[in-house]
């Protein structure tokens, strides 16, 4: 006889789904513009649907905060500690860096490796609102930097899953490369709120075009545009993830483990028997 309440799973399944969607609200404010006819393009990039975006992905993640409390799976200590790490991270940005790099990635990818997939992102979300605020960059691009950064906090928590098992300076090594990376992918995804709004250019996109000649023609911009500042974002992420990552990652760890809750709740009022 196998027992399976129904309303137990449901509860597992909403929080997953937030996320999920949060991710392909994500992904797919990015990518319209690319799908929309030419007409149908403004010359202004995300000027008029930026406030929307912000407001879908505030909603988000305020929802998928409530789901974890609901569950059980977040407490108040953890959100206590999500808003310190928000504000320590957002505060990191006023840190320049030279070729224009900046603190707040390293602590986003180690705090998202130590408290998993789900922290990391809604890290990312909070940390670069934090930083809007602080340094005044409140504008259309927000809701993408706060986006790219969710996904990377949420990828080096997918990554910690795998790693946490490795030697502490084997797992940081890992990170750094990690986080090296991310400089040239973060740079890269950001370029997309605006390019495709772009005309005129040798290196702009052209509606039409084919896949193979986007790909072909961003590269092209990337490269001319971007490549150098993304290198040296790269290079800084991953020398403080070095740096700092041994000592962090341990504090970190430590942290997560006393404070993750031991319970989930779940309800168990309704049940469907299936005889076997």
């Amino acid at each position: 006889m196998a027992l399976i309440s129904s309303e137990s799973f449901a509860a597992r399944l909403r929080p997953a789904v937030v996320y999920l969607f949060m991710v392909g609200v994500g992904a797919a404010a990015f990518l319209y513009p690319f799908w929309l006819p030419a007409t149908a393009v403004a010359d202004r990039a995300h000027s008029g649907d930026a406030p929307l975006l912000a407001a879908i992905v505030g909603a988000l993640v305020i929802g998928a905060v409530l789901l974890e409390l609901r569950r059980g799976t977040m407490n108040g200590a953890l959100i206590a500690v999500l808003g310190m790490l928000a504000a320590t991270a957002g505060l990191m940005r006023l840190i320049q860096l030279p070729g224009g790099a900046n603190g707040i990635f390293f602590l986003v990818v180690l705090a998202g490796a130590a408290f998993g997939p789900r922290f990391g992102l809604l890290l990312g979300f909070s940390a670069m609102a934090v930083s809007a605020v602080v340094t005044g960059g409140i504008g259309p691009w927000l809701p993408f930097q706060m986006l790219g950064l969710a996904w990377m906090g949420g990828g080096a928590g997918l990554l910690g899953q795998l790693t946490q098992r490795l030697d502490n300076r084997v797992e940081v090594v890992v990170l750094a490369a990690y986080g090296w990376i991310w400089g040239f992918l973060y740079g890269a995804i950001m370029n997309l709120w605006f390019w495709p709004f772009e005309r005129g250019g040798a290196l702009d996109w052209q509606p039409g075009q084919s896949l193979a000649a986007t790909l072909q023609r961003y590269w092209s911009f990337y490269v001319a545009t971007s490549l150098a500042w993304d290198a040296a974002a790269a290079i800084f992420n991953a020398l403080l993830i070095l740096i700092t990552g041994v000592v962090l990652m341990r504090t970190l760890r430590r942290f997560a483990h006393r404070l993750h809750p031991p319970v989930e709740f779940t309800p168990t009022s309704t049940t469907t028997t299936i005889n076997t």
